[in-house]
């Protein structure tokens, strides 16, 4: 298996080689093992992940020597700082160019070093560059079915957040049809039937949908700690993804403003995460379905 590739610059003098060197150890390349010899010199400096590019044709205007950074402002202060420090044979400021963009979404920035020697620095403009590839979920309904699990005490505030889950759900392509509500007296039951409503097997997702106002129970957090604990255990145990849409308010006021008013929608903001996971979940499965196939094989 290849372990990693190393890619040999030849340096034209001495004097250039020393300065290449020690810009390096300034912006903190970790030292591999070097060499100094009746032949020459050799040094070697070790980066995280290196890229060995191979072109025909026209070649990129980009210097030979690239070194993908991040906080690129950072270094080209650090690289600054370094070019004021040399000697007075050494290269000047004026041969630091002024950060600039791409065509190639990133920016860069390159400094001479000596004749024939040019040094660039780039960073990627993606924040995902180099980054291991996420499994992430579509938000697109169409196609799977949705269970609801409402409460109907303080109707005013459930309502408002069904209302919410639907509108999601319908903009994300869900039919009518593929929706099945289900309304309980109060959060306490939701859990109960959000776990039937999962172990039936017949939804991608399960939305809960509730309020608890401190002020009208003295049990207010025990009521609401049996009530995550319920629906995060039915989501554990079934593996159907649950999404948690029941409010803890202080007041009505404070409900009202979540349900729609000031705040947003927590009955929407739940119907897009219930899509979200349940198109993670269908990705899951597939993936781990294909993985069992190879295993067998």
């Amino acid at each position: 298996m290849i372990k990693g590739i190393t890619a040999v610059a030849a340096i034209a003098s001495g004097e250039a080689f020393d300065r290449l060197s020690s810009l390096f150890r300034a912006l903190g390349l970790e030292e591999g093992k070097g060499w100094n010899d009746s032949t020459g010199r050799g040094a070697a400096f070790l980066a995280p992940v290196g890229n060995l590019e191979l072109v025909t044709g026209r070649a990129p205007a980009v210097p030979a020597l690239l070194v993908e950074v991040t906080q690129l402002d950072t270094i080209y202060s650090a690289v600054q700082t370094w070019l004021k420090s040399q000697s007075a044979e050494a290269p000047s400021a004026a041969k630091l160019t002024e950060v600039t963009a791409t065509h190639w979404n990133s920016r860069l920035f390159t400094v001479d070093l000596a004749p024939g020697l040019q040094l660039g620095f780039w960073e990627s403009e993606n924040p995902l560059h180099n980054q291991p590839i996420a499994v992430e979920g579509d938000l697109s309904a169409a196609g799977k079915k949705f269970a609801i699990v409402v409460a109907r005490w303080n109707a005013v505030i459930t309502d408002r957040l069904l209302q919410g889950s639907l509108d999601a759900l319908h903009r994300s392509g869900c039919a009518k049809n593929d929706i099945e509500i289900v309304r309980v007296p109060g959060a306490w039951e939701i859990p109960s039937a959000a776990r039937t409503l999962a172990e039936s097997k017949r939804f991608a997702a399960v939305i809960t949908l509730g309020v608890l106002l401190r002020g009208e129970t003295a049990h207010y957090e025990a009521i609401y700690t049996e009530v995550a604990r319920g629906i995060g255990q039915s989501q554990q145990e079934t593996g159907i993804p649950h999404a948690f849409g029941v409010l803890t308010c202080e007041t009505l006021e404070q409900a009202l403003d979540r349900a729609g008013l000031k705040a947003g929608n927590k009955g929407f903001e739940a119907a897009i995460a219930a899509i979200e996971m349940a198109s993670i979940q269908g990705k899951l499965d597939t993936a781990n379905q294909g993985h069992k196939t190879v295993r067998k094989s």
